[in-house]
């Protein structure tokens, strides 16, 4: 008999029964979920920054200063790690003004409750916030070509500002490699023109665009180069345990720290399945990344390198904002087939990339390949249906629905939080 606590909004969905062959692939160290004194580990990485000085000498002589921060779709402790960066900025030019940019990318604005919420009412009530307008083209500035030979244009903001600095967390990403780092300039506070040509299908496409990859990954060059361009020149990042609590940070010079992150993380989370799984179960580890079927597709790119052939995948996600992206779901919906849809996506160049188009050439090129059985709210069942996948209100119906007789179950708890290999 085996129990099943899987993440679903914040809460988890349950299932007790059996299987004949199982199991788990987890981050290594989940025992560090209990990590105390958040805090204290992210002062201690601001004290001895990585290939840099520490961000109040960086300040001194500076009368402006812009904070790259994340928007509502990350999980990211921004009241934890602003109020040191504030102080730090302060520390170094007491009369400095400070913008916090909100890292939107082409994502809705953010809400004035959920900065509320994500900031602390104290920050929120007292620092200078302005949300990222992708589509603002009289606030874009032209800083020059990318190595993809992209237009890389950046929020005006960000650029005449004396001092550029980030806030961000780093987790495996689906086709960046890792999350965090560069990512705060692009896509985070790019015009929308430079993110969809760095999302094009052949970068997409391209067998270094995966998970835990970055040495040949064609998006993680530009997005580094944008941040060059774009003159970042500190960060401070933070690697969260499932239960969203800080449990490493790193601090310094943007692409030595992120680097230094992102090898901490690959040693806890890159896991190898005995066996690839006829059925994979996962999620997005909960809210607020679980909020919609398009955020959804991460999970599902992780079990894709974790299913056997044909394989099965269960998707539980409580997607509480819906779908997340009209054209996402569109695409699907009205497309013939996934393979018929991926064929024409394929031929698309990078300068005609259209809105979502990395997210259904990634959700395309799994369901071509395995069924996708989809527990979620009942509001969504036909939606889901629309997009090609299998409803199921419950995860003990979509794994009755999976028929788990003599199959390897491989079990994903969370599945942005670990690197499949």
């Amino acid at each position: 008999m085996i129990k099943l606590e899987i993440p679903y909004g914040k809460t988890t969905l349950s299932y007790e029964g059996s299987f004949s062959s199982y199991e788990f692939l987890l981050a290594h160290g989940d025992a560090e979920a209990s990590v105390p004194h958040q805090e204290d580990l992210i002062t201690q990485a601001m004290k001895a920054p990585i290939g840099g000085i520490p961000l109040s000498q960086m300040a001194k002589g500076k009368h402006s200063a812009v904070i790259i921060i994340s928007d509502h779709t990350r999980p990211v402790p921004s009241r934890l790690i602003l109020p040191p960066m504030l102080a730090a900025l302060r520390e170094g030019s007491p009369d400095i003004d400070v913008t916090l940019l909100v890292a939107t990318g082409c994502h809705r604005a953010t809400t004035l409750d959920e900065l509320k919420q994500k900031l602390g009412s104290s920050i929120y009530a007292q620092e200078k916030i302005i949300v990222h307008d992708c589509d603002n083209s009289a606030n874009m500035v032209n800083l020059g070509t990318l190595p993809s030979g992209t237009e890389c244009r950046v929020n005006r903001i960000a650029v005449e500002t004396d001092l550029l600095v980030a806030e961000g967390f780093i987790e495996p990403h689906f086709f960046a490699g890792f999350s965090g780092g560069r990512k705060s300039v692009l896509p985070g506070i790019c015009a929308r023109k430079t993110v969809m040509a760095n999302h094009c299908a052949a970068f997409i496409d391209n067998a270094g665009s995966r998970s835990g990859l970055l040495q040949e990954n064609l998006i993680h060059r530009d997005m580094t180069a944008a941040a060059r361009m774009a003159k970042l020149q500190f960060i401070v990042n933070v690697v969260l345990s499932p239960d969203k609590r800080v449990i490493h940070a790193v601090a310094g010079e943007p692409v030595k720290a992120h680097a230094a992150g992102c090898g901490w993380l690959s040693r806890r989370c890159r896991v190898t399945p005995q066996m690839k799984g006829d059925l994979v179960i996962t999620s997005n580890g909960g809210a607020p990344l679980d909020q919609n079927i398009y955020q959804a597709v991460k999970c599902m790119s992780t079990a894709e390198a974790a299913v056997a052939p044909g394989g099965t995948i269960i998707v539980c996600s409580e997607c509480a904002d819906g779908i997340g992206g009209d054209a996402f779901y569109h695409a699907v919906r009205d497309c013939a087939s996934a393979s018929a849809l991926l064929d024409r996506i394929r031929k698309v160049a990078p300068e005609k990339t259209t809105p979502d188009q990395w997210q259904y050439q990634i959700f395309c090129r799994i369901l071509k390949e395995h069924r996708i059985i989809f527990v979620t709210r009942p509001e969504l069942r036909d939606v889901i249906t629309d997009m090609k996948m299998e409803y199921a209100s419950t995860l003990g119906e979509a794994i009755q629905r999976a028929e788990p007789e003599n199959k390897h179950v491989v079990i994903i708890p969370d599945g942005v939080s670990v690197i499949v290999a």
